[in-house]
């Protein structure tokens, strides 16, 4: 099975319980495959903790979810070491699992929400001074409410940088919202586990993967666009804060995954231009003046792109 064959069966997996979100769907897809973690951002009812659960279904993958809360702490994430039976026992935390849901990641305070760096980043938790290894494609799927929403924390500029995109949802069409009425209609309940299904990828056809996005070629004019779009941001007057090294490696990976969905062996600046959006605004910090001015990163990012000139 090739990447794009793997990617067409669980979107259409997923569409069965999700309407309206195929660019989402997309774009955690280019995330799983280039081996970084997604946050979903969006307003509470658009089928953000739905995603996560039918793409872990989809995929074959074990899925454990963390509702984060202003009392959470960071072992409650990674475990404790216990005293049971004339020993210490691990307790292994939510963590030890393939998937990882970060529900409203932003309900908690700064302290727990860096307890997440270090799994994500290094995919091993240290507890009591001992390292201990997560699933080898330990992957994240944050989701947060707007920071204007209340009792919200902002994401400190350190695990906003840890993930690979940061994903606005929308609200769906009104042929797609029409299409999920449908559904509920006939009886679909977003709450039940499709236990007797079968789905449609294994995690051995995701490892599988790993070869064909590797093996997407990257000219040296793509590479040439890819920096000249980083190093842009470091330039404007408008940012406080430009993209780093790190996030040119990050629109880099995503390109090469989002060719390989899109069933070739080879990156287009049309590549590289889907990814910029989700890959870089969480990267960016507006000027207090310019964003008093409405300026935001994605209209930073429009402008900015409209302005270069595309490599043919």
């Amino acid at each position: 099975m090739t990447v794009k064959e793997w990617g067409e069966a669980v979107i259409r997996s997923m569409s069965e319980s999700v309407k309206g979100q195929e660019g989402t769907v997309e774009q955690m897809l280019v995330c799983l495959l280039a081996r970084g973690h997604v946050l979903l951002e969006g307003v509470p009812g658009l089928a953000k903790t739905l995603l996560a659960k039918e793409l872990a279904f989809a995929t074959g993958a074990e899925c454990r979810r963390v509702q984060f809360t202003p009392d959470l702490m960071p072992s409650d994430l990674t475990g404790v070491r216990v005293f049971q039976g004339g020993g210490f026992e691990l307790m292994r935390g939510p963590v030890f699992t393939p998937f990882l849901l970060a529900d409203e990641i932003n309900r908690s305070p700064p302290k727990t929400q860096a307890a997440l760096l270090q799994a994500m980043e290094e995919r091993h938790v240290s507890i009591d001074g001992e390292d201990h290894m997560l699933a080898p494609r330990f992957f994240v799927i944050a989701t947060q409410n707007p920071v204007e929403q209340e009792g919200t924390y902002p994401l400190p500029e350190a695990q906003l940088d840890r993930f690979l995109m940061k994903v606005a949802l929308v609200y769906p069409s009104p042929e797609a919202e029409l299409d999920m009425l449908r559904l509920h209609n006939a009886g679909f309940n977003p709450h039940q586990t499709r236990v007797a299904a079968v789905p449609p990828t294994t995690p051995e056809m995701l490892l599988s993967t790993e070869a064909e996005v590797s093996a997407v070629k990257v000219e040296e004019k793509v590479l040439a666009y890819i920096l000249q779009i980083v190093q842009g941001t470091r330039r404007s007057p408008q940012l406080l804060l430009g993209a780093s090294p790190r996030a040119a490696v990050a629109v880099l990976a995503a390109s090469k995954a989002l060719a390989a969905l899109r069933g070739r062996d080879y990156c287009i600046p049309d590549d590289v231009k889907d990814v910029a959006l989700p890959a870089l605004r969480h990267r960016l910090i507006v000027r207090p003046e310019a964003e008093l001015e409405g300026l935001t990163p994605d209209r930073y990012l429009q402008s900015h792109l409209q302005g270069l000139t595309v490599p043919r």
